[in-house]
């Protein structure tokens, strides 16, 4: 059966459809509330002159789909198809970012608390997540100083001799040996804890006020202290939570910005109406097709079923702090109308009826149901409001599913609001959102990815080149006080250093310090060997420095008779250009310039290449100055000592039969005697 014909065999109920091509490989899944009406839009009369669409039905040589109940389910089985298949037509979330939980194991005969990011069916309750993720680690530090149940990872299912160094410190109960503590005494302690990161602290403080007054009446006046310790604590986070409750609800914003094919986008985590992280994705390879839009009619909510899977344990996941919890207790329903606005009129992926259109090869409103879905759907905790910059076809379909998703262990569920503001604070943080994701497409594709012909042209229009720069050489003097002074000459041709065409310079004709006669010398000797090969001149000669060293290489290329060289200099403090020839106008880059950040590239590869070369001479002549004192060792005696042994050391260990194959043998046992003395 062909493609066309099993087309015709799909039902017209709600679903998911997985294009295969013909190694089998999924190339593209989907989601339908009809799937033949679905599957068969792709191959309509118009439809293949997208070439978007085109590419895929090219490549596409079967089709399977699965049946679902309603809309919603669609949604979250298409979900775990893309993230299980990969294909390579839907738009994917390559982040790998997580958040940590914390994970107490209610499994265990002796529960302890860890910080986790992986979420499991073990039986264990999970807390989260906390943003920032510091925020994790000191949750359960707190629970170590005040609850006393501890992270080791000791055997506990056996006791043993003693205790650990936590123990000492009060710092854990002491389940790990036997009588230091009560199976009841340290259930107690897990109640406490469980209410802790439940976000339940009018609880938990009543249920310590009672044991305190209990201890007290029994005369157990240490314990009572250490309830009344608890009360305290429990108390002082309850007044800190609530003033976080006061200043605003749980919500996640969205920005992007899309430019030559390349998308950053920008996620903010709001918690109790501050912004306390960002996430930041990028893509730059977005997949060429764009599914057809379809009208979606509203679906009727229908109840939610807890999943477990045969043999497995359920695990509990609550989320983290207790700021919704008290709106929720509250019954606060703080919903504006000006700033959650969704405006009916515009099309589906346009946030504003001033933005621009982009191009068709990307669909902001399709990017964005599939970016939400990936992200929150199977997810323990979506915060209550989402802003979103665009509209997209399935946002209140996937608000609905979000929502029963969320729904807490007491059955009360948080409504999730996906929400698209045109004015107010709530448009004002999406549009904050889009600058920062502005800024991070410039850092990202700008200045660490950029456009090799790009920099190019940008460095022709700086330094007035008349031609594309196609070769660079860039020279740095380097010595110490005067001694040992070299020079280096390194290379940058066609988008990449050239380590083959380097070159090391001894100085001859200068004596002391002076740089600019150095700087002189070396740009003479380099540049009369290029004449005297008649290779061509590169296309920008490049100074390590200012203008002291810019203009003692433009007098040695006068000196040549070479004339119209293009010629500059950075000056390594200050990071501004001298371009020969208009010195009195330097050229002050930004520092996020790419061509900026190329001169550095190569201005400090001549530096390290100069260094390197510095220090080895150096090493040569301190290991040399013994042998020097030697009589009748002079310097080429020294040199060939040294490189036939390797080492200053190797010659001193050397007996004189050894020697004499490098030295005479008069020669030889002077130097033996030398060192024996």
């Amino acid at each position: 059966m062909d493609l066309l014909q099993k087309i015709r065999t799909i039902p017209t109920e709600p679903g998911v459809y997985l294009y295969k091509n013909a190694e089998g490989e999924v190339i593209y899944v989907g989601k339908a509330k009809n799937l033949r009406s679905r599957v068969a839009s792709y191959f309509h009369e118009g439809r293949w002159e997208d070439s978007k669409t085109g590419t895929l039905v090219r490549e596409a040589v079967d089709v399977d789909y699965i049946v679902v109940a309603n809309n919603k389910e669609a949604l979250a089985l298409e979900n775990n198809l893309i993230k299980q298949r990969k294909p390579r037509f839907n738009i994917l979330l390559r982040d790998d970012k997580t958040y940590p939980y914390v994970k107490l194991t209610l499994s265990e005969r002796w529960p302890r608390v860890y910080v986790t990011r992986r979420l499991r069916k073990d039986g264990s309750a999970y807390y989260g997540p906390y943003f920032p993720a510091n925020l994790a680690y000191r949750i359960v530090d707190l629970i170590h100083r005040n609850f006393l149940i501890p992270s080791c990872k000791v055997d506990l299912t056996r006791f043993h001799p003693r205790p650990c160094l936590q123990y000492y410190i009060k710092r854990c109960l002491g389940p790990c040996v036997e009588a230091l503590t009560t199976p009841e005494a340290y259930q107690e302690a897990v109640r406490d804890v469980k209410l802790f990161l439940e976000g339940r602290p009018t609880d938990l403080s009543r249920s310590l006020h009672n044991r305190m007054e209990q201890a007290a009446a029994a005369e157990e006046y240490e314990r009572a202290a250490r309830y009344r310790d608890l009360i305290s604590t429990v108390e002082q986070l309850q007044e800190r939570q609530r003033i976080a409750a006061a200043v605003g609800d749980d919500a996640d914003v969205f920005g992007y910005h899309y430019e030559n094919g390349m998308l950053a986008v920008n996620l903010f985590h709001m918690r109790g109406g501050r912004v306390v992280d960002r996430r930041e994705f990028f893509w730059e390879d977005l997949p060429e097709f764009a599914a057809p839009q379809e009208a979606e009619p509203s679906i009727e909510p229908v109840g939610t079923a807890a999943l477990v899977c045969p043999g497995e344990q359920s695990s509990t996941v609550h989320l983290a702090g207790s700021d919704t919890e008290l709106k929720r207790k509250s019954g606060r329903e703080e919903l504006g109308t000006d700033d959650r606005e969704t405006a009916p009129s515009l099309p589906k992926g346009r946030s504003s009826p001033h933005e621009p259109e982009e191009s068709d090869a990307f669909n902001p409103g399709e990017f964005f149901s599939a970016l939400l879905k990936q992200l929150y759907i199977a997810q323990p905790y979506v915060p209550r409001n989402l802003y979103v910059p665009v509209d997209f076809e399935d946002r209140e379909t996937l608000a609905e599913l979000l929502s029963d998703q969320n729904a807490d262990k007491s059955s009360r569920t948080s409504r999730v609001h996906i929400l698209v503001p045109q004015r107010g604070d709530k448009r004002a943080l999406l549009d904050l959102a889009s600058t920062n994701a502005k800024q991070s497409y410039d850092q990202r594709f700008r200045v660490l990815k950029p456009n090799a012909r790009a920099i190019q042209e940008e460095l022709q229009e700086v330094v007035s080149l008349p031609d594309l720069p196609k070769r660079i050489e860039c020279f740095d003097i380097s010595h110490i006080q005067g001694s040992e002074t070299v020079a280096s000459m390194v290379v940058w041709e066609d988008g990449k250093m050239k380590k083959s065409d380097y070159r090391k310079f001894i100085i001859r004709t200068v004596d002391g310090v002076d740089d600019f006669a150095s700087m002189r010398e070396v740009v003479t000797r380099r540049y009369k060997r290029v004449q005297q090969e008649e290779k061509p001149m590169p296309s920008l000669v490049l100074i390590d420095g200012g203008l002291g060293q810019l203009h003692a290489a433009a007098e040695a290329l006068e000196s040549i008779e070479i004339i119209n060289q293009p010629l500059a200099a950075i000056a390594k403090r200050e990071e501004i250009l001298y371009v020969y020839g208009q010195e009195k106008d330097p050229i002050a880059l930004d520092h996020h310039s790419p061509v900026l950040h190329l001169i550095q590239l190569i201005r400090d590869e001549a530096h390290r290449f100069a260094v390197t070369f510095h220090r080895k001479r150096r090493q040569m002549r301190d290991r040399s100055t013994e042998l020097l004192e030697i009589p009748g060792v002079g310097e080429s005696t020294t040199r060939r000592l040294l490189q036939h042994f390797g080492s200053l050391q190797a010659v001193k260990q050397a007996d004189p039969a050894a020697l004499s194959a490098v030295v005479t043998r008069v020669q030889a046992e002077a130097i033996s005697n030398h060192f024996r003395k």
